[in-house]
């Protein structure tokens, strides 16, 4: 976690010490229902719950930089949790966090989580009306993914392969995960979510749960297999009898045994990236792109692609053709003779 983003935290944790009860526990409320009900996961649920905190504390003057005072005001506020929360107010929340210096993106960003939560609000009783159903936001910056190229990515996994041929756990565990994560394009969470029997050999393919606990199976190709059945034969039962209580089924392992964890899978993907020349920096994410552009160079159909990422619409896949333009452009523009 970077200082900025344990600061921010912080600070949130701060202003919601400082919300009057009734805001406390609406707030609870709402977390519960974004987690329960929703079925969220928990990176989801505490980034659309601090986008709360951020809007109530703006609304009831509580900034969080000195928690002291506004806990003494907020003892003395006499209105209902939500009362004043209009247009003209979530208005001015965004129009305050573009002034503080949030991008384009973030803003955006708690303006779609602003509406989720007054729209809920509305369902439950406690806002006559979804003012939030007419908060029309900046729109988003969208820049184009970092894409590796396929023989950058071909050159990541030779290098990778090269070092789990010495049958060394870890490196056996990194290979198959590098693999795994191009082949099928998964996001890290759900990678780190896989159990053993989730990998299906005879079919090749892999039932992977991804968000709001939406299960998919994916397609993985024999590069892929090849590298997990090394692991599973070789890698695991080493780390295992290692190990004091193992995660008996989780299909990768951390070297202590546990459940492999994402902040391992960002930077074992980062240091196998950096450990061949020339090629951009990137982490799992970066994968994901690449293996989704990848598939449309190749000639796969957008729904198709869309299937096999967990895309829960059509719209968020097809900022992947953007960037096969952006390289057919880029080829047209080497190769055709009056492309200049």
């Amino acid at each position: 976690m970077s200082p900025k983003d344990r600061h921010r935290r912080v600070e949130l944790s701060s202003v919601r010490a400082a919300l009057p009860e009734d805001a406390l526990r609406l707030v609870g409320d709402y977390e519960r229902h974004l987690a329960v009900e929703r079925g969220l996961s928990q990176h989801t649920v505490r980034a659309y719950v601090g986008d709360v905190v951020s809007l109530l504390g703006f609304l009831h003057g509580v900034t969080g930089t000195n928690p002291g005072s506004a806990v003494a005001e907020s003892a003395t506020e006499t209105q209902r949790s939500l009362d004043g929360l209009n247009l003209a107010c979530l208005r001015a929340w965004l129009a305050d966090l573009l002034g503080s210096g949030a991008s384009r993106t973030t803003v955006a960003r708690r303006a779609a989580a602003a509406r989720t939560f007054t729209a809920w609000a509305r369902r439950k009783g406690v806002l006559a009306g979804d003012p939030g159903a007419r908060l029309v936001a900046p729109r988003a910056q969208r820049p184009l993914p970092a894409v590796l190229k396929t023989e950058e990515m071909g050159e990541v996994l030779l290098a990778s392969a090269s070092g789990a041929a010495e049958l060394q756990p870890v490196a056996l565990r990194d290979h198959a995960v590098l693999e795994l994560l191009y082949a099928t394009g998964v996001r890290v969470s759900e990678l780190c979510g896989l159990d053993v029997g989730d990998i299906e050999f005879d079919r090749r393919v892999v039932r992977v749960i991804g968000k709001g606990d939406k299960e998919r199976v994916v397609p993985f190709g024999v590069p892929a297999e090849r590298a997990v059945r090394d692991w599973l034969d070789s890698g695991r039962p080493a780390i295992v009898r290692g190990a004091r209580k193992p995660e008996n089924g989780a299909l990768f392992l951390g070297i202590r045994g546990g459940r492999l964890d994402p902040r391992t899978v960002r930077r074992l993907v980062h240091d196998a990236i950096g450990a061949v020349p020339g090629v951009t920096d990137s982490g799992p994410h970066g994968l994901r792109h690449s293996a989704a552009t990848h598939l449309l160079e190749g000639g796969a159909d957008l729904r198709a692609v869309q299937e096999l990422l967990g895309h829960a619409t059509l719209a968020t896949t097809q900022i992947y053709t953007h960037v096969t333009v952006e390289r057919l452009k880029a080829i047209h523009d080497q190769a055709h003779p009056r492309a200049r």
